[in-house]
């Protein structure tokens, strides 16, 4: 007999090392040397944070059609939040900030996510737009192309791996030189 108060239990949430793993993959593809250089990312503050952003928004659009894909999605969005805000304790911004700022980084997610998403379903020059947009100031569609390129070429590589790899943080995103613009 199943117990009638089942629903009442908090949702089982991802182990802690399995967020870990799956947002050090993130974080560590956002710090690739390559987008700065030759992709034209400025390395900035917020250069960095709009490439996290992009790798964040590649992988949550993977987790969606897994099983248990909400709760593995949330908890590494909720990792993201975490990050951030140690961040932004790290460098000093005070206590009474701290919440601004955290609201202003939800925004420019869920902002940026929304456009990358429209821009899927209107092809891959809409995706370059949004990413010049976004990620290098409005400057260098060519390499907004390239990087949109790569983006394209780092979903159909998520895509191939199974729910397992990802899951665990083993899955890894293609090189950014690897990548050709004319695909």
């Amino acid at each position: 007999m199943l117990w009638p108060f089942n629903h009442f239990r908090k949702p089982r949430t991802p182990p802690r090392g399995t967020i870990e793993a799956i947002y050090g993959m993130i974080v560590t593809q956002a710090r690739e040397p390559l987008f700065y250089r030759a992709l034209g990312v400025p390395d900035t503050v917020n250069g960095r944070f709009d490439l996290l952003v992009l790798h964040l928004w590649l992988v949550l659009r993977r987790l969606k059609p897994m099983q248990g894909g909400a709760a593995l999605s949330q908890a590494l969005f909720d990792r993201f939040c975490d990050d951030m805000d140690a961040n932004l304790r790290e460098i000093g911004v005070g206590d009474l900030t701290v919440p601004k700022r955290m609201q202003a980084f939800g925004e420019a997610f869920y902002g940026r996510a929304a456009a990358y998403d429209l821009a899927l379903t209107e092809g891959r020059e809409a995706l370059a737009q949004a990413l010049c947009k976004n990620i290098l100031n409005g400057e260098h569609i060519d390499k907004a192309d390239r990087l949109a390129a790569y983006a394209g070429a780092a979903m159909a590589a998520l895509d191939s791996f199974d729910d397992a790899a990802l899951s665990n943080g083993s899955a890894k995103f293609p090189s950014p030189d690897k990548v050709d613009a004319g695909q």
